[in-house]
Order: structure tokens, then C-alpha cells, then sequence
């Protein structure tokens, strides 16, 4: 009950301009409201406006709804409202959000710019239990996010070739909070991407030795700023020392679910 009335008030409309669009995609924000992870305000300044659609968000709309399907095959419920309602959402996010030009998927559908940023966000799209792209469209993501955002102890906030890039988070509080997501490492994301990276490779015993190997490069950070730790940040160019938060839970959580991810497929295949 508690899952179906935060499904209901995501299609009603809620505070922070949070409703559903006619396409069934989730828009978000207005004025100085940052209501995504990306949510920096600086005297009246947003250096990451993501009002509109952000593909994080309706990546996991789509995913929830299959979900919410399932959950009501189990219960014995009407199924076809979500059903539909998901093929809708999964339509128009393809429609929205895939760029053959890109290569991969945008960060937002808001007639912007800012749409067609390469930011660490579209990696949640392949991660989640359910997704809308195919193994092909899943490859692509992984490999662009690669490409120009991953480093050994996070994601970059956004590609280093955008004019915005923000190359080192130091400085006065403005400063920093003009680089947070310009550019800036986040070790949180690495986590996603691992997992993303072993099912766009169908979990193979190649990707699954390739993660291990990735894994095992994060283990100097923990030597470095608080022992035994991951760090919530580091420099966009070059992430050598830690920043910001110097033991951040979700840091630390989401790399032991690769790790942990990388266990279970092992034990299930005999991998060593």
C-alpha cells in the first residue's frame, strides 16, 4: 500500500514541482529548487540545473513500475496499469534521452544544453533491476562513462572536455561548491558502474576478473586521509588525494555491493 500511494503522488504531482509529465517521464524542479543529488545553490546560483527530466530519476520511475508489475502478479492484483504505464515511460525515455550522436544517454530532457552533458548519472539507467535499453544501447553507456568519466576511486561528475569542467575542488566555499558536480570525482557511483559494467557483459568470467582487478585499485585510498575509509570526493583531473567528507557511508556501501556482487557471481559460477 505504502509503495502504490508514492507511485500515485509521483503521477498526481507532490512538492518541488515533482509530477508526471503526458509521456509518463517524471519532471522535477523549478526556481531554486535542486531536487536531485546534483543540488548545489550558491547565493542564488545553480551551478547544475537539472529542472526538467533527469535520466537518473526516470530510469529508476521505469524500473519501479516493473517492479510494482511484479509485486501484483505476486499479490494477485491488477497488473495491466503498470504495465502499460511502464511501455509508456519506456518509449518516451528512449525517444528522450538516447542521443546517436552521443553515443549514450543524455543527462536531461529539459530543451537546454545542459541536455546533452556526458554526466555520471546515466550509469544508474543500466544498473537497475529493470531497464529500458537493450544489451547494445547498455555497452555503449558503459563504455562512454568509461571513457571519460571513470577513474579508479570514482566517477567524474561530468566529462572533462565540457567547457564547465571544474578540474580541482579547493578554495573558498563558493568555489568548491562551483566544482562539486563540474567535473568532480564521487566515489559513491563507482558502485553502479561495476554492477553495470557486469550485466551489459552478461556476467561473464572475463567481466568478473576485470572488476576484481578494478576493485583492488581503489584499496590505496584507504590508506590515504581516514584509515580504512572512501572518501566522499576527489579532484576532477587528477584524483590522487581525497576531498570533502573523509569517510562517506555511501562511498564506502556502494563498493562493497560490487565487491559483494562480484562474490555472489563467482560462488554461482565456480569462478576463483
Amino acid at each position: 500500500d505504502t509503495a502504490e500511494s508514492i507511485i500515485h503522488w509521483y503521477r498526481k504531482g507532490t512538492d518541488f514541482s515533482i509530477h508526471m509529465e503526458p509521456d509518463g517521464l517524471i519532471s522535477a524542479g523549478s526556481g531554486d529548487d535542486q531536487v536531485t543529488w546534483m543540488d548545489v545553490n550558491v547565493d542564488g546560483i545553480l551551478p547544475t540545473p537539472r529542472h526538467g527530466k533527469p535520466v537518473e530519476i526516470n530510469a529508476y520511475w521505469y524500473s519501479a513500475l516493473r517492479i510494482m508489475f511484479e509485486f501484483s502478479k505476486l499479490l494477485g492484483k491488477d497488473q495491466k496499469d503498470y504495465l502499460d504505464l511502464s511501455e509508456k515511460v519506456k518509449a518516451s525515455f528512449l525517444r528522450e534521452f538516447w542521443s546517436d550522436s552521443l553515443g549514450c544517454l543524455k543527462d536531461l530532457a529539459s530543451g537546454t544544453p545542459n541536455d546533452n552533458q556526458i554526466r555520471c548519472n546515466q550509469i544508474w539507467a543500466v544498473s537497475v533491476p529493470f531497464t529500458m535499453l537493450d544489451n547494445g544501447q547498455q555497452r555503449k553507456v558503459v563504455d562512454r562513462v568509461f571513457e571519460f568519466l571513470y577513474t579508479p576511486v570514482g566517477l567524474r561528475s561530468l566529462a572533462p572536455n565540457d567547457p564547465e569542467f571544474h578540474p580541482i575542488y579547493r578554495g573558498s566555499n563558493v568555489e568548491r561548491d562551483l566544482a562539486y558536480h563540474q567535473g568532480t570525482v564521487w566515489g559513491f557511483p563507482l558502485g553502479a558502474y561495476y554492477l553495470a559494467y557486469l550485466k551489459a557483459n552478461n556476467y561473464v568470467k572475463e567481466a568478473v576478473a576485470d572488476v576484481k582487478d578494478q576493485l583492488e585499485a581503489i584499496e590505496p585510498t584507504l590508506r590515504e586521509g581516514c584509515i580504512g575509509q572512501i572518501a566522499e570526493i576527489f579532484d576532477g583531473e587528477y584524483p590522487a588525494m581525497s576531498r570533502g567528507c573523509f569517510a562517506q557511508a555511501w562511498s564506502v556501501a556502494e563498493v562493497l555491493r560490487a565487491f559483494r556482487a562480484v562474490q555472489d557471481i563467482s560462488l554461482r559460477h565456480g569462478h576463483q
